[in-house]
């Protein structure tokens, strides 16, 4: 492997042949990723076993099955995305023809984060190599199996002037950022968010940001509380909660919270079982230093559900913590993990004035069955994207781009979007 500045050289090289913007190289180069994922599916499984003790299951589901979805779709409607664009011309230019032609940026670089190693590394990869670019991934440290796993693969079906990947701690990070892409796509805290785009900005390269925030799920006194106990906990306790846009604190209308507890404890049980400290398919938290973290939360408020935890498996188990307010710590920064703090409300208006005066969230989730309170919520509050009666799954459609805003990010990709998030569109006016 070349050393950051060789590599992103030789790609600018190879970029410059023309090949990548040629159609059938990019759809033989998305064929050849398909065939690849298929090849080493099962060390896929194995590696995020290791890294994160997920399930075959939860493994598939999560991460290879998406990516998947996106490689075929994208193969279904490359041909339409990349085709040039006839758009109307203005009237003071009779003789005119106007026409916007999407082209690749050249050479990008995508930074995957640890909680879906694999998913979140391949799905941006998709969108640049439907686009024309060439491409280097940085994969998380937190997760060397993965990591390992994705230099293989990229390594097995492509050359490093395409496409390639630099493992390696926080320096390997710093030292491609010292470097002129094209393009930077980057998901991961928003902490480090600024840091990528400080570095960008050097270069004047543009960036996407996939970054997180504390997502709201608010349950109002007419939602159907079976339902939402048992999209809350799918939402919020796969990956052990290591999910940017899992629920991450629980708003629950007076009149229905110990009903909604009630059926929140019973999916909990008929999800993972009575004694989730036992269950070998339940996720571990990625490292110390996180479970750490996650650990002071537990002693926010007290435990309405759960709260144990083991830190010799970095284990903990679904827990929902009351006696919380907006000043405990637990709803100061992103939890990231298995634990819900829970509030309840009278009156939404001063709750959704609470929520905007605070950092825009990466998703939000609303049950109620009342259009009017649907239309209001999606009105007041900015949010990146979320569900009415769901969660998680806005996440999972091709048609629905995936981004934040403000501190929740910028930028958004899957399906269409992920082309023209890595293709820049050029206008062109004939006479």
């Amino acid at each position: 492997m070349k050393q950051a500045k060789q590599l992103v050289a030789s790609q600018r090289a190879f970029f410059y042949t023309g090949q990548t913007k040629n159609i059938e190289y990019r759809i033989h180069a998305l064929q050849q990723l398909r065939q690849g994922i298929e090849k080493y599916q099962q060390r896929i499984l194995d590696a995020l076993h290791i890294d994160l003790n997920k399930s075959e299951t939860e493994a598939y589901n999560s991460e290879i099955r998406i990516v998947l979805g996106e490689l075929d779709f994208a193969l279904e409607h490359l041909m339409e995305w990349a085709a040039p664009r006839a758009v109307p011309t203005s009237a003071v230019i009779p003789d005119g023809t106007s026409t916007i032609y999407p082209e690749p940026y050249g050479v990008a670089l995508i930074i995957a984060p640890w909680n879906y190693p694999f998913q979140l590394a391949f799905g941006p990869l998709i969108g640049a190599i439907a686009a024309g670019n060439c491409a280097v991934i940085k994969p998380s440290e937190l997760t060397p199996a993965v990591s390992r796993l994705t230099n293989d693969l990229i390594t097995d079906i492509f050359p490093e002037e395409y496409v390639a990947v630099m493992e390696g701690e926080v320096e390997t990070s710093t030292a491609l950022l010292k470097e002129k892409f094209d393009y930077i796509f980057f998901t991961g805290s928003t902490g480090v968010g600024r840091i990528v785009m400080k570095a960008a900005a050097e270069h004047l390269t543009p960036v996407t940001l996939e970054l997180g925030g504390k997502s709201p799920v608010i349950v109002h006194k007419d939602a159907d509380l079976k339902l939402a106990a048992q999209r809350i906990v799918r939402g919020k306790f796969l990956n052990a909660g290591q999910t940017c846009v899992a629920p991450d604190y629980l708003l629950v209308h007076q009149d229905v919270h110990d009903k909604l507890l009630e059926e929140i404890g019973e999916e909990i049980q008929d999800k993972f079982g009575k004694d989730v400290m036992g269950n070998p398919g339940f996720p571990h938290i990625v490292n110390t230093r996180n479970f750490d973290r996650l650990s002071v939360f537990l002693e926010d408020g007290h435990a309405l559900i759960g709260g144990r935890s083991d830190r010799d498996q970095l284990l903990i188990e679904p827990t929902l913590v009351g006696n919380v307010d907006w000043d405990s710590p637990v709803m100061q920064e992103e939890i990231f993990g298995p634990i819900l703090p829970v509030m309840t409300y009278d009156d939404l208006n001063p709750l959704l004035a609470e929520i905007v005066r605070r950092p825009k969230p990466l998703a939000l989730y609303l049950f109620t069955q009342h259009e009017e309170l649907q239309n209001q919520v999606l009105d007041q509050v900015s949010f990146g994207g979320g569900c009415i009666n769901d969660t998680l799954s806005h996440m999972t459609s091709h048609y629905l781009p995936f981004g934040g805003v403000g501190e929740s990010g910028m930028g958004s990709y899957h399906g269409q979007q992920s082309f023209e998030v890595f293709s820049h569109h050029k206008s062109i006016l004939k006479r």
